[in-house]
């Protein structure tokens, strides 16, 4: 009687142990998983903050280059929103827009 007890008591810390590895192995899967997706993401960022640098040198290069009619026309063109997204707030009005006629 003691001796199948026992057999029955080592059976559960086999399944234990076993409960165990999978849980360890599955831990290791998912770590691995999020580390390589962490990469990736560190990498579009790396890619998103180059592209945005080139943006902005291009856009300054355009505003140097145009002249203020052309800054003017531009700019009547663009929701308020768009210029100055930083700059808006409740109390602001904002610049008046051109209703009339389609822009060419």
């Amino acid at each position: 009687l003691s001796l199948s007890s026992s057999a029955s008591g080592a059976s559960v810390v086999a399944i234990d142990n076993k409960i165990e590895q999978a849980m360890d192995l599955v831990k290791n899967h998912l770590m691995y998983a999020v580390r390589e997706e962490v990469e990736v993401l560190k990498e579009q960022i790396k890619e998103l903050l180059e592209k945005n640098s080139q943006l902005e040198r291009e856009n300054n290069l355009l505003k140097t280059l145009a002249s203020p009619e052309q800054l003017e026309k531009f700019q009547s063109r663009l929701p308020a929103e768009v210029l100055c997204p930083e700059e808006q707030s409740p109390g602001v009005a904002a610049p008046a827009q051109h209703s009339g006629g389609s822009a060419v």
